[in-house]
This record gives C-alpha cells, structure tokens and sequence, in this order.
C-alpha cells in the first residue's frame, strides 16, 4: 500500500512538473533579481579575500612588518575601489567595441533607468499626471529588467577584482617598499592599466574577438598582478642582506605560519566568489548548475596544488614545506581560474597540481635571479596564471594560439608600463626604505606603531 502510494505521489509530481515546464521558468524581473544577488553576494566573498591577503602577508613577513602590511592592504583596498569608480570601470566596459581601451567618462553611476524606477512615485496624482507617472515607472521597470543586472552591481563585483590584482604586487615587495609610492602605483594600475588590459578581453576588445578567454582572470588579475609585481621587484631591489655576493640566500622566515595558515584559508573561501560570480548570471537552472561546477573544479583544483606541493617538498628537501604547501593552493586556484567551467572535474585536480609544481620549480629560480618575492605571489599568480591560460586551449574549448597571444601582449603591456611607472617613482620620489629603515623595521619608520611591541 506504502508502495502505491509512493508511486501516485511520484507519478503526480511528474505530471505536474511536465504540464508546467513553461511556468518553471523565472520571470525576467526574478532572473534580474538573482543576477543582482549573484553579482553581490560573490563580490562580498571576493571582498572577504582582501583580509586573506592581509593575513597571509602579515604572516610571511617578519614581525617588524606587519603593521605596514596591515596599512598597504587596506589602503589599497580603498583607493583601488575610488580609482576604479572614477575612471578605471569605463576604460575597460564603455565603448572599447572590439578596440584597444574604452572611454576615458569620469564616475560610473546607476543608470538613468534604475534612478527613475527608484525615485518615480504616483503618489496622489490623477489623472494625465498620473497616467504619465505610471508610463515613466513602466518605461524604467522594462529597461531595469532588460538590462539583466543592477549596474551598480556588476561594478561592485568587478571592483574586488581590481583590489586582488594590487594586493598581489604588495605582498612580492613587502619590507622594503615605502607606503606612499606603492600607493600611488595603486592608484595608477587600478585607474589605467587594469582596465586597459581587461577591455581586451571582458570589454569585447581585440582579444575577445580574436577568441581569448580567460573565464575568471587567470591572467586578467593574477598574471597583471605578478607581472607589475615582477617589475616592481626588478626596479626595487632584494631586502637588504637578503643574498650574498656568492648568490647564497639568507633564509628571512616569516613571523607567524598560523596567520599565514588562516590567510590561505581565507582566500580558498573568497575564491568560490572569484570564480563563481564570474559566470556572471544566476537566473536559470543552467547557471546554477555551472555554478556548482565552477565550485567543485575550484576546490579540487586548490586541493591538487597543496598535494603536489607537498609531495615536491618532500623529494627535493626531504621534508615538507608549510610555506609551499600555502602557495600550492593559491597556485592551484590561479591556474584553474581560466577554465573553472571544465566537466571532466579529474582535470581540474592535474590542473591545480602542475600549478604546485611551478611554485615548487620557480622559487629556486628567483633567488638565482636575485628576484626577492617575499610572499612567493610571482610563483603563485604569474607563472600559475600563465599555466591555468594555456589549459583552456590543451583541456578547454580556447585556440592554445590565441591563448598564447592574449598571455604574451598582455604579459609586455603590464611589464613594460609597470616598470616605467615604477622606474619614475623611483627617480622622483624614491620608493625604497633605507637600510636603516629596513634594520628597523617599516613598522616604526613608515607607520610609527609596532604590530608586536612586546617583541622590541
């Protein structure tokens, strides 16, 4: 009876659902509300990574540091945010049509349509007045939802992006590094070199029709990221006593792999946002369901990087290393942030570990280059970044060629306009601590209070 029973309701609930297939799809106003929701709820998550990076930073540098590193990430949190709200979101959205940069419109706002809809009210009008103010709220309401999305919203979610891309370079020239100068390339990267190289791509520019794709910024933020981060390290110099004259390197540990730990974490979690919102719409089955993937592959992928790291360590130094095993998740993330929508989830765990690898190989190589990264974020974000690009064209649905060119201009745009930028800082208004400053601390010489006094 129990059985019958079952199969009637079961049988019920088919018929229902196949005689109202048309009535399971969302209205255009309800997929509005939940692209808007997407857009915000992952960019909060993004957001979130800013106190990973802080975390992780803080973590790896010595306790001297750790004050300044605190200040630079939320510093620059803040004037990327303003930067990329006064010119840098247009540069990359407004009017590129398959071109080289969009318009140089200062302040993006919400649409003209969404102001309407908010502040049109009927109120106690009659009559034409009336039958006029109900035709203006209609007007609005049809564009607002036609749109997709809040405009505002999909410049909240975007923003994030362009403060993870400046963290990056703050962790790779930590400790030596005067505040004020760093800030002020923040200020130039998020306003114009970001975007510009973003509008290539997610702007329809000329890689978006030559068929790049990089889903979520593999090398869109990360690769930027590392690469202004390596020319910055290049025009910087090392810490001072950081390599001898024989090319030996003086160990420099960071003063506490916990906070390190929780950073790692950190940005883990954050990155579900980064790379889930980037499908950028939540108004259907579809997209819900690749957001899942996008999920699963994410996770794997970070999870691939930590096991190859781990395991690489273990081979070459006979132990493991805490530090790499860190980096080996972020580089796992990097690289499968290109092509996070994969259905076969196995690669996406080869993916994340070839991109623990490289951190394990490239580190070595740095120091022989006398490259001081102290975070490992060249590794971790420009080699990983690089790699997780090139796999939408060997694993993916991208053209390896065209993969390969997007990697390769956007690579020489960011470096060759990092490096002056920071050559012209350096020979105007310095950007180096000074050997005494870095003996010190930048705790006591860039913001006069000591992350750990007791230790002093």
């Amino acid at each position: 009876m129990l059985r019958f029973a079952t199969a009637l309701l079961a049988a019920g609930v088919i018929s229902h659902l196949s005689m109202n297939d048309a009535a399971a799809a969302v209205s255009g106003e309800t997929a509005y509300i939940f692209n808007t929701f997407s857009f915000l709820v992952h960019g909060l998550l993004v957001m979130f990574m800013a106190c990973g990076f802080a975390m992780l930073e803080s973590g790896l540098v010595r306790a001297k540091n750790t004050s300044v590193i605190c200040l630079k990430n939320i510093a620059l949190y803040s004037l990327a945010g303003i930067a990329f709200y006064v010119v840098g979101y247009s540069i990359l959205y407004t009017d590129v049509n398959g071109g080289w940069i969009g318009s140089f419109n200062l302040f993006y706002n919400s649409s003209s349509a969404e102001l309407d809809l908010l502040n049109t009210s009927v109120g106690d009008a009659t009559g034409a007045a009336k039958e006029a103010l109900e035709k203006t709220i209609a007007t609005a309401s049809k564009e607002v939802i036609g749109s997709g999305y809040s405009v505002m919203s999909d410049w909240f979610f975007q923003m994030v992006f362009v403060a993870t891309a400046a963290s990056i370079v703050s962790g790779t020239l930590a400790e030596r590094i005067k505040v004020w100068p760093f800030l002020i390339f923040v200020v130039v990267m998020a306003a114009l070199i970001y975007p510009i190289q973003a509008s290539w791509v997610w702007g329809a520019g000329w890689l978006s029709e030559m068929g790049f794709s990089d889903f979520a910024g593999s090398t869109l933020v990360h690769s930027t990221g590392g690469w202004a981060a390596l020319a910055g390290a290049i025009v910087l110099g090392a810490r001072k006593g950081k390599y001898n004259d024989d090319g030996s390197v003086n160990p420099m540990p960071g003063s506490n792999l916990p906070l390190a730990t929780l950073g790692t974490f950190i940005l883990w979690f954050g990155w579900f946002g980064f790379n889930g919102g980037s499908q950028l719409a939540l108004g259907s089955a579809a997209d819900a369901t690749a957001i899942a993937i996008v999920y699963v592959n994410t996770n794997l992928a970070a999870a691939g990087g930590v096991v190859a790291a781990m395991l690489a360590t273990q081979v070459k130094y006979g132990k493991i290393d805490l530090t790499y095993a860190l980096n080996g998740a972020i580089a796992g993330l990097v690289s499968i942030t290109a092509g996070p929508d994969l259905q076969n989830h196995l690669l996406a765990v080869l993916i994340g570990a070839v991109g623990g690898l490289l951190v394990v190989v490239t580190v070595p190589i740095l120091d022989k280059l006398k490259i001081d990264d102290v975070v490992g974020a060249i590794p971790a974000h420009l080699i990983a970044g690089i790699w997780g690009t090139l796999c939408v064209g060997i694993f993916g649905s991208g053209n390896i060629g065209t993969q390969l060119t997007g990697i390769i201009a956007i690579g020489v745009f960011v470096f060759v306009v990092s490096f002056v930028i920071w050559f012209i800082l350096k020979s105007t208004m310095g950007i180096r601590a000074t050997d005494e400053a870095q003996e010190q601390g930048l705790d006591s010489s860039e913001v006069g209070i000591r992350a750990y006094p007791e230790f002093h």
